[in-house]
């Protein structure tokens, strides 16, 4: 079943996909719908995308009268949001996130308000550690050559003669 709210009987707003799971450092694009109707004009459009974590929320997208508002964009998700413009007037709203981070997973909302009506759409995104930061190199250890530790112990022995207590 797909999360959704309304606030009024006939706009929806509707997520493509409920839940997201994705590895760090992945690319990712979300994707809500909603109720268009033939009076809808960009500048009567409101969008808020925001995400909310157990400790904060961030606003990841705001379009204000069918105007992208960048400055309202949470530094977290600054130069990691694209915003795809053609395919608003189908009713869509597609965001493509980039290089994501553990600290993106949570819930995302999506606010749409019109001239005709207010709704909402939520989903969940769950970034998880890429295995392959997981699994490290094995550790080799570095041979001493037998010069090198008689160098060593040399240098030692002779500093350690200069020692007076």
């Amino acid at each position: 079943m797909l999360e959704h709210r309304s606030c009024s009987g006939t706009f929806v707003v509707n997520v493509t996909q409920s839940s997201y799971q994705a590895e760090e450092n992945q690319n990712i694009t979300l994707e809500w719908t909603f109720t268009i109707k033939k009076e809808m004009t960009l500048t009567s459009l409101y969008i808020l995308c925001e995400l909310f974590t157990d400790l904060k929320h961030f606003t990841l997208f705001q379009l204000h009268e069918g105007v992208e508002v960048p400055e309202s964009q949470d530094e977290h998700f600054a130069g990691r949001v694209q915003f795809d413009k053609d395919v608003l007037r189908e009713g869509r709203i597609r965001l493509h996130v980039s290089r994501l981070r553990t600290d993106d997973s949570g819930l995302y909302l999506c606010e749409v308000k019109t001239n005709y009506g207010v709704s909402y759409g939520e989903c969940r995104l769950n970034v998880t550690v890429s295995p392959s930061y997981l699994q490290s190199p094995p550790c080799r250890p570095t041979m001493l050559s037998s010069l090198n530790l008689v160098t060593i112990v040399s240098v030692f022995i002779s500093s350690s003669r200069g020692y007076s207590r």
